[in-house]
């Protein structure tokens, strides 16, 4: 993989999906063999980045998979309001 990050790569998805990009902020916690992605959008904007029936976040969350498996290393991807 190039040197693009996770979060890196979560923080453009999230920007190109919502209304206010400047209020995208994700915070990368690593672990042994886990990287949680903490994602926080404007409250208005909640509803885009989760999409009908969850759909957006479960693309993001696929997407998220297959980038970190790569790394041998397990995402997930958590929404905060």
């Amino acid at each position: 993989m190039s040197n693009v990050s996770l979060k890196d790569l979560i923080e453009f998805v999230a920007r190109a999906l919502v209304d206010h990009p400047d209020q995208v902020e994700v915070e990368e916690i690593s672990g042994a063999q886990t990287i949680v992605l903490e994602l926080r959008v404007a409250k208005e904007d909640l509803g885009k980045v989760i999409g009908k029936q969850g759909r957006t976040v479960k693309a993001m969350r696929a997407i998220l998979n297959a980038a970190s498996s790569k790394l041998r290393k397990r995402a997930d991807l958590e929404i905060l309001e």
